[in-house]
């Protein structure tokens, strides 16, 4: 457990158009009956305001370079949260990165897919017990239910096709974006 679970962090929020960071309270912190809070407004311009993280460093006003960056990370869903321990676990520095780390990843999956559309499916429980055995966390990935032993191959081509298509869409985000 977090040694600092008990304190209360605020969490940072980034204005692209102003180019500024501003911490804020949940409203839960403040109503404790209250749902939790997700949307900040810009004291400045007015506008929503994106939730970056504990672990959110601001970059300096004027760094335009570093603002436009930190908006991309943000459209394709990379953000600075954590527990405030650990960090939030790597944070690609640049849009090439960005694209390489989305590529890593849609190989990753690409590879995931293969399994499913090669494997054979158990028949009998015999052959459930020792795949579930050996291919747990691949049907983990694709189970909702973590106790569900069968899983058939289109379940696990369905699952990992969609991830495919997320992360192609993050990707194209990424590419089209200045």
């Amino acid at each position: 457990m977090c040694r600092y679970a008990m304190m209360v962090y605020k969490g940072h929020y980034a204005c692209f158009n102003c180019q500024k960071t501003f911490k804020r309270k949940v409203l839960r912190d403040v109503d404790k009956h209250a749902q939790f809070s997700v949307e900040a407004k810009c004291p400045e311009c007015g506008e929503l305001m994106a939730n970056m993280g504990l672990d959110f460093e601001s970059p300096a006003k004027n760094d335009h370079k570093q603002w436009a960056h930190i908006k991309n990370l943000y459209k394709v869903g990379i953000t600075f949260h954590s527990c405030g321990c650990s960090g939030p676990g790597y944070i690609p520095q640049d849009r090439e990165a960005i694209i390489k780390y989305f590529e890593k990843i849609r190989s990753q999956y690409m590879h995931s897919l293969v399994f499913w559309r090669y494997r054979v499916e158990p028949e009998t429980k015999r052959e459930r017990e020792i795949e579930y055995q050996k291919n747990g966390p691949k049907l983990w990935a694709i189970s909702q239910n973590a106790f569900k032993q069968t899983v058939t191959n289109q379940e696990g081509i369905n699952y990992w096709i969609d991830k495919i298509k997320e992360v192609e869409e993050r990707l194209n985000i990424i590419r089209n974006s200045k």
